[in-house]
């Protein structure tokens, strides 16, 4: 992976929320994809970064997202939903590779 391709620590949670919430990517919107985090992680993430995070990874040509069909309630409107595109796989796997070799023969230090 070449220098400034790597993944950032929120566009990994981003990134790792999309591959579990499938890869059909109709369940991947940013209020799931917000859960996920938050459900995985503790960490509640504000929506408006989880879009800026999908912007600024769909213009790496990681992610794709496609309109879904209207929400079937009144007023119900169509919702972006991603999923990661070839290249989003590859650096997925790079960068969770690379962090493991990087964690490897590491123990946190016991508390005194």
């Amino acid at each position: 992976m070449a220098k400034g391709d790597l993944l950032g620590e929120f566009e990994l949670y981003v990134m790792l929320a999309l591959a579990h919430l499938g890869p059909r990517g109709d369940e991947a919107y940013g209020a799931a994809i917000r859960r996920e985090i938050a459900r995985r992680t503790g960490r509640d993430a504000v929506i408006g970064a989880v879009y800026a995070t999908l912007a600024r990874l769909e213009a790496k040509h990681l992610v794709r997202h496609a309109l879904s069909d209207p929400v079937p309630v009144p007023g119900g409107r169509a919702r972006k939903c991603f999923r990661l595109t070839p290249a989003g796989e590859r650096a997925l796997a790079e960068s969770t590779s690379m962090l493991g070799r990087m964690m490897k023969g590491w123990r946190p230090r016991q508390a005194e």
